[in-house]
């Protein structure tokens, strides 16, 4: 089996061992290349002498690198993949509005984004629905474009939870224009118009937003030709609000003309 280790001093038979060659023995000893087995990364030999060689991942502890371990300027980004950094591994406290770019924050990032609905147009039925919407909203937009219906019955909106609530509305609605203010109230629906025609255009938008719990109000304003229709009321509903319908007054007259959306959020 070969040495490990070259002396550097044979002796020879009847050699007399004495203090100084021994000394030169220690002190003259250098490694030879079977010192360091095959394969071995971690110790390389130079001039006979041991150093440390390459070290990886195979011969570190699980524990052996720790945070206090490590030079601040040591982690960059680009040595951190996207998929390490996860938020189990961020505190919140480092998570800080300095450190998100504003052009980071878009609304597909958000739990609760500002949605818009699909638009409808209003040119036929009885009624315009808006099902489906998430149970965390507090603001409703109801946006209109030049609509109209075959009658003269007033405009309203309705919302519900489960189903359209019909009853228990309070709400009012006029018609300002060139010859004064008209007036009118209803039960049964947010009023949205008072005095109505089947000649208006109405283009507006009117807003539902969540004062507690299940109360919601309402306050909006649509413009014609020559006049407007401002509007308020309230409904507590029994549940959290999920559908909104726009119709009218009798609920018979249809919509004949425009375009009807609504936005959330």
């Amino acid at each position: 089996m070969p040495g490990v280790v070259e002396t550097t001093n044979t002796f020879a038979t009847n050699d007399v061992i004495t203090s100084t060659a021994m000394n030169n023995i220690i002190d003259q000893t250098l490694f030879t290349s079977d010192a360091i087995a095959a394969g071995n990364t971690t110790l390389a030999l130079v001039s006979g002498k041991m150093k440390v060689g390459t070290i990886t991942s195979n011969e570190m502890g699980t524990a052996a690198v720790t945070a206090n371990a490590l030079a601040t300027d040591a982690v960059t980004t680009v040595k951190i993949t996207d998929a390490n950094v996860t938020t189990d591994k961020i505190a919140d406290s480092n998570v800080t509005t300095a450190k998100i770019l504003d052009a980071n924050v878009t609304p597909a990032k958000l739990s609760q984004p500002l949605t818009r609905a699909t638009a409808q147009n209003s040119t036929s039925g009885t009624s315009i629905n808006f099902t489906s919407i998430p149970s965390w909203v507090k603001k409703i937009s109801v946006m209109f474009s030049s609509v109209s219906t075959s009658g003269t019955s007033n405009l309203l909106i309705q919302i519900g939870s489960g189903s359209i609530v019909t009853t228990g509305y309070t709400s009012g609605a006029s018609l300002v224009g060139a010859t004064g203010v008209l007036s009118t109230s209803a039960t049964n629906g947010f009023l949205i118009t008072a005095n109505d025609s089947a000649a208006y255009l109405k283009s507006g938008s009117v807003i539902i937003a969540n004062l507690s719990g299940n109360t919601w109000v309402s306050s909006g304003t649509l413009g014609i030709p020559g006049g407007s229709f401002p509007s308020g009321g309230n409904l507590t509903l029994c549940g959290v609000l999920d559908q909104i319908r726009i119709t009218t007054v009798n609920g018979t007259d249809t919509f004949d003309a425009g375009v009807i959306n609504i936005i959330y959020e």
